[in-house]
């Protein structure tokens, strides 16, 4: 009860002092730092993407899933594969804790999403990806930015 209460006060938190980035503001940001292109992916994939899993929220954080993980920060990277939250197993691919994508920087949230991408599924990782962005036209993601 007291971990539910606990994480209970840390998303309304996070929620409340949240980053939302602008599309523009978030593209400049990601290429600035190597992803457009990175792992033959473009700037539209990691755009669309950021947008379908957390809204360009760097704080966001998801329900529990079915495994018992849940989802942090912009790109939503999950705790069971690629960080600890310290509530359950995992592999933490990306040797850092989810609190480290919850904040405002997110310079750690793109390391590792390269780090997930490096990985044999590719951007097949993120499921919101694969439904809404994986082969459409993503040219309206980056335009005007």
């Amino acid at each position: 009860m007291k971990a539910l209460i606990l994480n209970l006060l840390f998303l309304l938190i996070a929620a409340n002092e949240a980053k939302v980035y602008s599309r523009g503001e978030l593209a400049s940001h990601l290429k600035q730092n190597g992803m457009d292109g990175y792992y033959d992916f473009s700037l539209g994939d990691w755009i669309c993407m950021a947008y379908y899993e957390s809204g360009y929220n760097s704080r966001a954080v998801g329900s529990s899933n079915s495994n018992g993980s849940r989802d942090y920060g912009i790109f939503q990277i999950n705790s069971r594969w690629w960080c600890n939250n310290y509530q359950g197993p995992t592999a933490n691919g990306c040797n850092k804790p989810c609190s480290a994508f919850t904040n405002d920087d997110i310079i750690d949230d793109i390391t590792c999403a390269k780090r997930i991408v490096r990985d044999p599924n590719g951007m097949n990782a993120w499921v919101a990806w694969k439904k809404n962005c994986k082969g459409t036209n993503l040219s309206r993601w980056t335009s005007g930015c």
